[in-house]
């Protein structure tokens, strides 16, 4: 079979044509042309099979808590805390803008979500605060990109589950990567506050104002305690804790904390379906895109040809790095995986590349992406949010693209960075 499928799903990108529907539309025309017609069923059958999977009911859970935290204003108790610990350092508007990112990371596991709760808040304060709108508008979409690293992660356990990778290992191995790429962050801007002149946000708070801080925070902070001390245990499994998730927002939201009404609950759940719905099928038609990939033998050829290029796994791994990062300005975290997953993962896997080291540079790298130029999904956030222009904001993110450019390249050639706590945990 050939390779004609793939050459029209890029013909079909460039033309426009959203992923989700190149990516069903370009199998179907190549089966067409190279005669092969009765595979069509087994495109149909493995999109539905694509859907039909329990691990991805994670996925719509993990979502739906994300948007119970961020209409229930529970973020807000996070920034305060934030404000609290830090607020007082050159340029702490703009620290507690990453630490709360961390923070919110731990919650909804979505860089769009983070993008959208915090810049919402933190955009026009900095502004106010004498910030220009270019460079808050940059440190919250650097700083969003944190979102999908630090454990829950919707993109993880979309490659967990295409690439047959443990949930609760990749979890663990994103742990550290989020946590250098957020304290690398503040690092440059407490560099920049100084160089730049920023301002103090607030006085020093006491003990006793941040132990007040931290008791309105303490319950949304407990989510990723329940959630990853109930996998790491084998309490439950990733996609139940995705439902305990979504069951602790709601009773921290509307019983506990009372930031969201009753008659707030049926637009949230609209929107956590919607969003769900667009995800799951673009999962479907991935899994239909990759047993087109099988049959045509793409993997195989793609390893021959790296084998060509050289043995070494080290130069290929630098390679595929530059290359993951230049697909991730053109296209979302989702369906980079969905697509160079099952291509990629065998052949460095093959290589003698551990599959959880693998999965955590890619995770890493296509979450990065988000918030590169020209296509990244958090830049238009941020843009909205804040009225500036996407390329004003992009040029005033470099530095910190910079800062998680390195990380990535400390990940790929160090990789006790980031699998220690995986084998600690007997994950890897």
């Amino acid at each position: 079979m050939s390779l004609a499928f793939f050459w029209i799903f890029l013909l079909l990108m460039l033309c426009g044509l959203p992923v989700m529907f190149a990516l069903l539309i370009a199998p179907s025309i190549s089966l067409l042309i190279d005669d092969q017609t009765r595979f069509f069923t087994l495109l149909l059958g493995r999109m539905y099979k694509g859907i039909d999977n329990f691990p991805l009911m994670a996925i719509p859970f993990f979502i739906l808590a994300g948007e119970m935290m961020n209409a229930g204003r529970i973020t807000l108790n996070l920034v305060r805390l934030s404000q609290a610990l830090i607020g007082h350092l050159r340029g702490g508007l703009a620290q507690v803008n990453i630490l709360s990112s961390m923070l919110f990371a731990g919650l909804s596991g979505s860089a769009v979500a983070d993008t959208s709760a915090l810049g919402s808040m933190l955009i026009p304060a900095m502004e106010k605060n004498g910030y220009s709108r270019r460079f808050a508008a940059a440190v919250t979409a650097a700083s969003s990109v944190i979102g999908p690293i630090i454990p829950p992660s919707g993109i993880m356990i979309i490659y967990a589950f295409i690439m047959n990778v443990s949930v609760a290992g990749l979890f663990a191995a994103g742990i550290v990567p989020g946590l250098m790429i957020g304290f690398g962050l503040m690092l440059l801007t407490s560099y920049l506050a100084k160089v730049r002149n920023y301002p103090i946000a607030s006085r020093r708070a006491t003990w006793g104002e941040r132990g007040v801080a931290f008791r309105r925070a303490f319950l949304p902070l407990l989510t990723p305690v329940i959630l990853l001390g109930g996998i790491l245990s084998g309490v439950f499994t990733p996609t139940e804790a995705a439902a305990v998730a979504a069951g602790y927002a709601a009773v921290l939201a509307l019983l506990v904390l009372r930031t969201l009404t009753w008659r707030d609950l049926p637009s949230v759940l609209f929107r956590a379906a919607l969003s769900s719905g667009v995800i799951l099928l673009l999962v479907g038609m991935a899994v239909a895109f990759a047993a087109l990939m099988t049959l045509s033998q793409a993997p195989v050829r793609l390893t021959d040809f790296v084998l060509g290029i050289s043995e070494n796994p080290l130069l290929l791994l630098f390679l595929v790095n530059i290359l993951l990062f230049i697909v991730g300005m053109f296209l979302d975290a989702g369906p980079a995986i969905l697509i160079l997953g099952p291509v990629l993962g065998p052949t460095f896997v093959g290589l003698g590349i551990d599959p959880l080291h693998f999965a955590i540079i890619m995770c890493v790298n296509v979450t990065v992406g988000l918030a590169t130029p020209p296509m990244g999904l958090v830049l238009f956030v941020a843009a909205s949010l804040s009225g500036e222009r996407v390329e004003r904001i992009a040029l005033e993110m470099l530095p910190f693209l910079a800062i998680e450019a390195a990380v990535i390249f400390l990940i790929t050639f160090v990789p006790e960075i980031s699998m220690t706590v995986p084998r600690l945990l007997g994950f890897a």
